[in-house]
């Protein structure tokens, strides 16, 4: 932190220290964007071996966060995402590791070609400048928005949540030790060093243009008021209303392995299956088998008329149902009478994150993924795979389902735009 941000802070005087650090990371940025490879590869491989060293220090940290989420009632669930442990303190110095190996994308062509009067033009990877990335309670956010801003050549701004405040800066820590160690702005990756709510609205009013784009990272809640209140660009998405249709051409055996692993393997995922459809023309042979497993399994089920004739355990849907995200060991079951009617009812009640169909009929599934208009379609595979790291992006800052510049996961090359570069010699333009 450096001194100026530490005397605001002291001065509590949120306002200005919130602006002094956009203006910090904005310096910051203009040095990462013309930083070599190496150098951000060095930082974030010497970051993710203090993470280890201090592997006992993080663990002590984020005790206190953990006592004080005990002390205010939180239930298992949110002390398991804010818990850390070696184990975890080692994945995420493997995390750093990881993106580092990936390939940089800064300076990449994306496209070149020559004109008739001999102009040469080339499309090129550089990064957005400064991201602003709001977080809940899952400490690890911290690590991977760092790195992954540092690698694309962006500064990072982050505000984690309250209750992780103590690990995020924790971590902070080894990551600033990696910076210093090669060179690099320490401004590069900041932390809001306060937990006055307050600093959120800033954020998202742009820093006086200090802030190119933010990511929130939590739940409907905090998104819902980043898309409200922001005044800059937000790569987002609000709910994870995602679909498996299971069509009359699945193999069932497949069908039952996805289905129970989409919605159940992580239930507080965004990328878990809140709804089942199943195609009509082959429930006799479909859908008793898929409820069944659910229901052995220990998923809720809520269906409609003819889910709930196949188990009396089978509880009646309602409306609300069908556009729901449950976030829980629930899910809807409906059936469809074919594709066509799958794909409607996934446009009237998804939310255009993730979506899958299970067939082995190519034709049907090329419709399916065509006709779907998520960020993310699947043929085949668990909706739990919507996921930066299982895309081999390293990691992931989010997902955004919006349609402009970045959708799906956000990683490296999400988080760059590009400029043209246009060599010539000697052309001037006729009048």
């Amino acid at each position: 932190m450096n001194s100026t941000v530490q005397k605001l802070l002291n001065d509590s005087n949120v306002e200005a220290l919130m602006l002094a650090m956009g203006k910090a990371a904005r310096t910051a940025a203009s040095a990462l964007a013309i930083a070599p490879r190496e150098t951000k590869d060095q930082a974030l491989r010497i970051a993710a071996e203090e993470l280890r060293r201090h592997t006992p220090t993080i663990i002590e940290a984020n005790k206190r966060d953990l006592t004080a989420a005990e002390e205010a009632g939180k239930p298992g669930s949110y002390l398991d995402r804010l818990l850390l442990d070696p184990e975890r303190v080692e994945q995420i110095a493997k995390g750093l590791e990881a993106i580092a190996d990936l390939d940089d994308p800064v300076g990449s062509v994306i496209a070149k070609w020559d004109r008739p009067n001999g102009l040469n033009i080339s499309r090129v990877r550089v990064p957005i400048g400064v991201i602003g990335i709001i977080y809940e309670s899952r400490p690890n956010v911290t690590a991977d928005a760092g790195a992954l801003c540092l690698k694309s050549g962006n500064a990072a701004i982050l505000r984690g949540g309250s209750d992780s405040h103590h690990s995020s800066m924790a971590i902070l820590t080894c990551l600033a030790h990696g910076l210093r160690e090669t060179g690099l702005p320490e401004d590069a990756i900041q932390i809001v060093p306060t937990t006055d709510r307050e600093a959120v609205g800033h954020m998202l009013r742009g820093l006086d243009g200090s802030i190119d784009v933010i990511v929130p990272r939590g739940g409907k809640s905090l998104v819902a008021r980043v898309q409200d209140e922001a005044r800059v660009p937000v790569f987002a998405h609000l709910e994870g209303v995602c679909h498996t249709y299971v069509d009359r051409g699945a193999d069932i055996d497949m069908a039952k392995d996805i289905v129970i692993n989409a919605k159940l393997r992580r239930t507080g995922v965004c990328g878990a299956t809140e709804t089942l459809l199943v195609d009509k023309n082959a429930h006799e042979d479909y859908l008793t088998p898929l409820v069944k497993a659910l229901l052995d399994a220990g998923c809720e089920v809520r269906g409609d008329a003819a889910t709930q004739a196949t188990d009396e355990r089978v509880i009646p849907a309602s409306d609300n149902d069908w556009g729901a995200e449950h976030l829980d060991a629930i899910i809807s079951v409906k059936t469809v009478d074919g594709v066509d009617e799958a794909i409607e009812h996934i446009a009237k009640y998804g939310s255009q994150h993730t979506d899958c169909i299970i067939t082995e009929c190519i034709g049907t599934a090329e419709r399916f993924l065509s006709r779907v208009d998520s960020a993310i379609v699947m043929h085949n595979a668990s909706t739990q795979f919507a996921d930066g790291g299982q895309f081999g992006m390293g990691a992931e800052i989010g997902i955004a389902t919006g349609r402009m510049h970045a959708r799906g996961p956000v990683g490296l090359e999400q988080l760059t735009t590009f400029k043209y570069v246009v060599r010539g010699n000697g052309q001037v333009r006729p009048k």
